[in-house]
């Protein structure tokens, strides 16, 4: 089954936190991340990751989204 992503992606607050939280280096693991209901849109369009020991990382499609929020 095919997810639909559409066109446009407008993060939510709460997404745009969490990934400036990655961003300055702060560990989040998934159990984290489920208690704080963070979107799976992040992972599905690949704004974040999981590195080896299952932390979610911010990736450079997510570093970009921040910049492009910013200006």
């Amino acid at each position: 089954m095919n997810t639909y992503h559409a066109p446009h992606f407008d993060p939510t607050v709460d997404e745009l936190e969490t990934l400036k939280q990655l961003e300055m280096g702060k560990l989040v693991n998934t159990p984290q991340a489920l208690k704080e209901h963070l979107s799976g849109r992040l992972y599905e369009r690949g704004y974040i990751g999981k590195n080896s020991t299952g932390q979610l990382t911010i990736t450079d499609t997510g570093r970009a989204l921040i910049r492009r929020q910013d200006n």
